[in-house]
This record gives structure tokens, sequence and C-alpha cells, in this order.
């Protein structure tokens, strides 16, 4: 019986800057546009992959439970890596979040990036950095863009086989003074997922060609604002591709409406502080989490008002950080 082989990789969650929200083909999960995005230094999902034949099938532990509904797009991606590698041994995962999963912060990016870093690992197969962008864009469209330290550009790609569609270095983390903040308005999980959200507005919403259309005018100018460290521009391009994507989230049949009271509490809190004079530019995925973009010399004081918002459960600073890495690999 051959030897298992194994190996534990990290990832962390990235937001995104300027967002993509539709795919121009589901079963390659390819993006109809292009995301900018930064990496962060929290938010980690770590992962350990075994594979080993003396297992009757694969296994799957995800922050300690298994579900077999939370294990579904994990299985489905062992069986592409072994399908396009040519790998026969079941596996055994177990990967843990150190924050809420499937609540709109990211997890997904982060599951998948490490998932795939590690299975690369444990089996050997010396993919490069673009390839693993790639693969696990398979798992999730987000974790392309967390293999890149700092300030990620997600290509949407030209070619049907989805090759060109990955991610690659903008800028470091250096490059912007910033602080993300991550206001958590609840850690249950979101009732419809990214995917059937997509596809309810690409299939519904009379905004959807429009929205296409301002993002990749936004992916222009986000990309000026970080190579200029123009952190106030950087901040209001990402409200802005922010509300508009929600707007067409909320014009879809049925709407969806990611919001709780607490996160629109929070955004009317940013506009105050703006107000007030400190910059700080919020933006929100498809979950009722808010982040907050603001300069790391005023996080403290805006951090400390975000908390004092009603329904806000906690707020984690975090700044841009390194992409995912192997810890450790080795039988």
């Amino acid at each position: 019986m051959s030897t298992p082989r194994q190996a534990t990789a990290v990832a962390a969650s990235n937001i995104a800057l300027v967002k993509y929200w539709g795919k121009r083909d589901l079963e390659l999960n390819l993006p109809a546009t292009g995301s900018i995005s930064v990496t962060l230094d929290k938010l980690i999902s770590r992962t350990t992959v075994t594979f080993d034949a003396g297992l009757d099938g694969d296994k799957v532990l995800l922050n300690g439970e298994q579900d077999p509904t939370k294990a579904a797009r994990v299985l489905r991606f062992l069986d592409l890596v072994r399908r396009t590698y040519g790998v026969q041994e079941r596996a055994r995962i177990v990967s843990v979040n150190d924050f809420p999963t499937g609540a709109g912060l990211a997890s997904s990016a982060s599951g998948f990036a490490a998932l795939a870093l590690a299975c690369d690992a444990a089996l050997g197969l010396g993919l490069s950095r673009d390839e693993l962008s790639v693969l696990a864009r398979r798992g999730s469209g987000s974790a392309a863009r967390s293999f890149i330290a700092g300030f990620a550009e997600m290509h949407a790609g030209d070619e049907a086989d989805g090759t060109d569609a990955h991610a690659i270095d903008l800028a470091p983390p250096t490059q912007l003074p910033l602080r993300v903040l991550v206001a958590i308005t609840t850690r249950s999980e979101k009732a419809i997922g990214s995917t059937e959200g997509m596809r309810l507005t690409e299939a519904t919403s009379p905004f959807y060609g429009a929205w296409l259309d301002a993002t990749r005018a936004d992916l222009d100018r986000m990309r000026a604002a970080i190579k200029n460290s123009d952190l106030e521009l950087v901040g209001t391009i990402a409200e802005g591709n922010c509300l508009r994507m929600h707007g067409t989230m909320l014009s879809t049949e049925p709407a969806l409406l990611y919001w709780n009271a607490a996160t629109v509490a929070l955004m009317h809190a940013v506009r105050a502080l703006r107000a007030e004079g400190l910059g700080a530019w919020f933006t929100i995925d498809a979950g009722p989490q808010v982040k907050v973009l603001c300069d790391a010399h005023d996080a403290a004081a805006i951090q400390a008002r975000l908390a004092e918002v009603p329904g806000v459960e906690a707020v984690i600073s975090a700044a841009p950080g390194p992409g995912a890495h192997v810890i450790e690999a080795g039988a």
C-alpha cells in the first residue's frame, strides 16, 4: 500500500474593491467581468489534505463538523483534481476557518485557495501560481485572488476553456496605508449563495447589462487609483461599485436583499464619519457584513465608533497581507 500524501496550506479572505457579479460560464466558473481585491492578513482558512489509498471514500471535516451539504462543493473539487491530474486515491480533508463561514466574509475564497494549494503540495503537482489560481477558481471564483499578496486583479479572460481567467499582482501590501475594518453583524449563513444569486440577477435584472459596463469602467479607475496610492479615490470607487452591485441585486425577481438592520446602520455611520472629516468608505459583498476601508492612522478611532453601532457583534481590524502559502508538506 502506498504511503499517504499530505500537506497543509493557509489562505486569507480577500475583499473585492471592484466586484464581479455574474458568470460567463457556469460550469467553468468564469466571471463575466474582471475584479480587483485586497488580500487580508486576517480571516484565515487552514486546510490539511491527505490522499490515502487506504480510504474507501473521501472524508471532509469543515470546522469540526461533517456536513454533507457543505461538503458537496469540496467533493466536486476533489473529483476535478483527480480527473485533471490522474489521481486515484481518495482524500481526507480537515479545514478550519477562524471566522464565520458562509456569512458574506469570503470564506469560500480562503477555503478553496487553501484547498487547491494543499492538493498541489500533497500530490507534488508543481503548479504555477497562475495554474493554481485557475484551479481554485473552479471551486470559488474569488478564491483565484487569494494567491496574491496585497492587491490583485482577476482577469475574466477570453479563452473558452478559462485558462486565461486568473489573478495577477497589482500592487504589494505596502502600496497603501490601508486598514480594512470588518464589522460582523451576524454569524448566521446567508439564505442564498452567491452562485445562485448571480444566476438570478443575470436572468431577471433589467440593470444587469449596465452593471457589467459600469464594472469594466471601475476596473480602469481602480487600477489607476491603487497605482497612484490614492486611498480616498480607492474608497470612493469601492463604495460606489458596491452600491451598484447591490442595486442590481435588488432589481432581481425575487429581489436579493442580503442586508440586515445593522448593515444599513453601518453605512450611515460611515457616511457620518466622513462628514466629520474621517476618511472611511464601506464595501459589502453578498452578505450582511460591512467592510470599512480607512487609513491605518485612523483605524483605531473608526473601529471604536463602528463597534458602537447597534447590532454589530465584533469589528476585526485587518491589513493587506500575504497570499496563500503551504505551511507543511510531507507524509
